[in-house]
């Protein structure tokens, strides 16, 4: 199973440093999406991350950093997709970066899983599957509607939303080929701490993490 994680909406004090702890811990990916940051904001965060764990970096905005960072990879929202100058473009100069570069991107409809799109993904999201508050399954999501779609997307299906410790029987036994942590680390008062109790859960599980 695949465990990545996403940054925290705003940015928190000594977040570079947390982040740099998760990966020293054994995180191989991480996620940049802020949102608000522009270029500039955005350069001088993945500066603040030591170079040896930019590789294990995908953004979300201002993909050309991806060039001069040596970044792992980039996340394509539905808007990055479409067909313009500006963004054949922006892909022109990021694909020249290099062929081993990973594509993402995210869902939040089960039908659009079967929807083949131009770029070819490493992995998709969907999102969000459960409720952060009460663990059950967001409206619109049925147990054997999601085993079905995994099954015959073909996609490797990263769950997005709500995800916690608690759920990663069921998320394996779903058929996912990772999960995404968010708020169920950056609400902890210690984001490291947490981390590695859901991978010591894993390992207890025998999920074989990548």
């Amino acid at each position: 199973m695949k465990i990545v994680v996403m940054s925290p909406p705003k940015y928190l004090k000594n977040e570079e440093e947390i982040i740099t702890k998760l990966f020293e811990n054994g995180l191989n990916t991480y996620h940049i999406l802020k949102p608000f940051f522009g270029r500039n904001r955005l350069e001088a965060y993945v500066k603040n991350i030591p170079a040896q764990f930019h590789n294990r970096i995908i953004i979300h905005s201002h993909h050309t950093l991806v060039r001069k960072f040596n970044l792992q990879g980039v996340h394509y929202s539905d808007n990055e997709l479409q067909t313009t100058f500006r963004n054949w473009w922006r892909e022109k100069i990021v694909a020249s970066k290099a062929e081993s570069l990973m594509k993402v991107t995210s869902h939040q409809k089960l039908a659009t899983l079967y929807h083949k799109k131009d770029v070819h993904f490493d992995y998709v999201f969907l999102m969000p599957v459960f409720n952060s508050i009460t663990g059950c399954y967001q409206s619109g999501y049925y147990e054997d509607e999601l085993k079905t779609a995994i099954q015959k997307s073909n996609k490797k299906i990263i769950v997005l939303g709500g995800v916690n410790i608690d759920q990663i029987k069921k998320i394996m036994e779903l058929g996912f080929y990772g999960m995404a942590l968010g708020s169920c680390l950056w609400n902890k008062e210690n984001p490291v701490q947490e981390y590695s109790k859901i991978t010591q859960r894993c390992n207890e599980l025998g999920v074989l993490m990548e």
